[in-house]
């Protein structure tokens, strides 16, 4: 059998593996929420790290907390930071709504690790979890400065630089398609010509909408809840002690992190974090949009649109030699719907705000960061290995415009819509192109026809042979 030693908390005596850092309260939320064996991610750890570390030095700078012990919290804290002790991390995410359970996870680790540094034993408690880790703090403001401090560095870092990387090479395609012109679609069927390279630019310009959107919610993460303890009212904290945190955080991240200006708002709603939730929803639509306008227009290579050519990363089929599939985009669409999906979990989180705390937290966290996380590794190796090699098949472009039957539209203001319209139905009965029934009935002079139905002037604002 496994070793164990004996710890306490206020309700009682707890045995805990003897190798472990956590104490009491851990083992006991292990033993209540062996739910889904989620964890929560390396960066709320880390975020969580920050803040204990940040607190030891201001109560040693308030002279709150004697030097010895500062010192080793401090240390015990940035091993956290490092991920050096996230073994010791082992509760579910859907546990207490408060976080309370993962908030004492990190004191018991930190409080026992700060011993073992001082030479003391684990569960000596010569480094108390509530009185020196969590002194000047409660899980009600650690949590929700946690789920900020981590998302808004993950966005800053992470996932703005993967869409910057995204909205580069869509701008570099869109330079090097312009010269294309292809048949448009809308409602899926034929229309007006396009350049493929307005067609890219599209798709930067959504790119760079998606970013902006999520600097106005990163605006709102910025806003630290810690400082309010238990309701708000900041009971049991130095009424300096939020500020100096907050400032050493901002230090430390480069962020201008600040204190929330309403604590009772800041603990007892989660509105930043459902709009940054939200904003992430709304950079997973465009992204959607993207990746499946890309995987048909590359569809093919003989039975479908085939305008696009896909670079080709794996085989696509256990049965079909030699068939190519348009893995990263379907990759990053299902990124998409997962986050789709997270909104809605944080959307629901957000809704339990009741009273002076929201009960929530834990899914909240998890889910915001998931989302964040995936749209910037998804976003990475879309960009990597779909766009930067995307190639686009002109003679097949060329075929199909010259093949559509929108074409008429330059023609209307010339013959009249009546008239065109008679063209197109002509056209398509007789499986024949435009420029071929025009000729035939004689409608326009041979040099009028063949400028009128000159694709590239149609994908320009103007009139087709009176102004442009």
């Amino acid at each position: 059998m496994k070793r164990t030693r004996t710890e306490r908390d206020s309700m009682g005596e707890m045995n805990v593996p003897s190798d472990a850092l956590y104490g009491a309260q851990t083992a006991r939320a292990l033993e209540n929420f062996p739910v889904s064996g989620l964890r929560f991610q390396r960066t709320f750890i880390r975020a969580l790290g920050m803040i204990k570390e940040r607190a030891a030095r201001v109560n040693q700078e308030l002279g709150l907390l004697d030097e010895k012990r500062a010192m080793a919290i401090m240390e015990a804290a940035e091993e956290v930071i490092k991920g050096e002790l996230d073994d010791h991390f082992v509760l579910d995410v859907f546990q207490t709504g408060s976080g309370t359970s993962t908030n004492m996870n990190a004191n018991e680790v930190i409080a026992n690790r700060a011993a073992q540094l001082m030479g003391e034993e684990i569960g000596s408690r010569s480094v108390h979890p509530n009185d020196h880790v969590n002194l000047g703090q409660s899980s009600n403001d650690v949590i929700p400065t946690a789920i900020h401090l981590a998302a808004a560095v993950e966005i800053r870092q992470t996932l703005i630089p993967a869409l910057f990387a995204l909205q580069e090479a869509l701008g570099e395609k869109s330079e090097a398609f312009d010269d294309i012109v292809k048949i448009g679609r809308t409602h899926l069927q034929d229309a007006v010509p396009v350049r493929l390279g307005q067609v890219f630019s599209g798709y930067a310009r959504q790119i760079a909408l998606a970013k902006r959107r999520l600097d106005f919610a990163w605006e709102g993460l910025l806003e630290l809840p810690l400082g309010g303890t238990a309701v708000g009212t900041g009971i049991n904290t130095h009424p300096e002690f939020a500020q100096l945190v907050v400032t050493g955080l901002a230090e430390v991240t480069s962020m201008p992190f600040r204190e929330a200006s309403n604590h009772f708002e800041a603990q007892s709603a989660k509105d930043a974090a459902v709009a940054a939730s939200a904003a992430l929803k709304g950079c997973a639509g465009a992204l959607f949009k993207i990746a499946n306008d890309v995987r048909f227009l590359g569809s093919g290579p003989r039975g479908g649109l085939g305008e696009l050519i896909i670079p080709p990363v794996q085989p696509g089929s256990s049965i079909m030699p030699g068939k190519v599939n348009p893995v990263m985009a379907e990759s990053l669409m299902q990124v998409c719907a997962q986050v789709v999906g997270n909104d809605a979990a944080v959307t629901l989180g957000g809704l339990s705000g009741n009273f002076e705390l929201n009960v929530m937290m834990p899914v909240i966290a998890y889910n915001l960061l998931q989302s964040i996380e995936l749209l910037a590794s998804g976003t990475r190796l879309f960009t990597e290995k779909c766009i930067l090699e995307l190639e686009a098949d002109r003679k097949r472009c060329e075929s199909l415009l010259e093949g559509s039957l929108a074409s008429v539209t330059a023609l209307a203001p010339a013959v009249g819509y009546d008239r065109a319209a008679e063209l197109a139905k002509k056209a398509f009965e007789s499986d024949r192109t435009i420029r071929e029934v025009a000729r035939e009935e004689n409608i326009l002079p041979d040099a009028e026809l063949d400028r009128l139905l000159d694709p590239r002037p149609m994908t320009e604002p103007g009139i087709p042979g009176k102004t442009r």
